[in-house]
């Protein structure tokens, strides 16, 4: 239930949408590897273990309609292309690497509270969002 008070602002609008947008893992990883350097499709790809060539266009396309990412094009046989990050994306790269630490330092804190949790719940594994789907 939410509260009375609760109203849609142009505010909660554009973080909903921006976390839409860079809050999957593979923007995350395409910026992040972006943030070392402009990178051709296919030196991508071989760097994101598990990407497949479509949903590493559909994200790159992406980036660059938002603003995140550049791709030049080059007019040689065969072509080549070559993908940056903007100004935008080079500060989307600071929360971006900013998590990521954060979340290298905590791994072992969220294991041992996961375990914590499943051992007093009988190994239930929790869903995302569905914690208090029940009550």
């Amino acid at each position: 239930m939410k509260p009375d008070h609760f109203e849609v602002t142009s505010a909660c609008s554009a973080v909903h949408h921006i976390l839409a947008r860079v809050g999957d893992k593979w923007t995350v990883l395409v910026v992040s590897y972006l943030g070392n350097r402009s990178m051709r499709f296919n030196e991508l790809r071989r760097a994101i273990n598990g990407i497949s060539q479509k949903m590493l266009t559909s994200t790159l396309r992406s980036l660059e309609r938002d603003g995140f990412v550049t791709r030049t094009v080059y007019p040689t046989i065969p072509p080549r292309v070559d993908y940056e990050l903007t100004d935008l994306g080079r500060d989307l790269l600071v929360p971006v690497r900013g998590l990521g630490d954060w979340a290298i330092r905590n791994e072992q804190r969220v294991s041992e509270a996961r375990a914590r949790f499943d051992a007093a719940h009988g190994d239930a594994q929790v869903q995302p969002g569905f914690a208090d789907a029940a009550e």
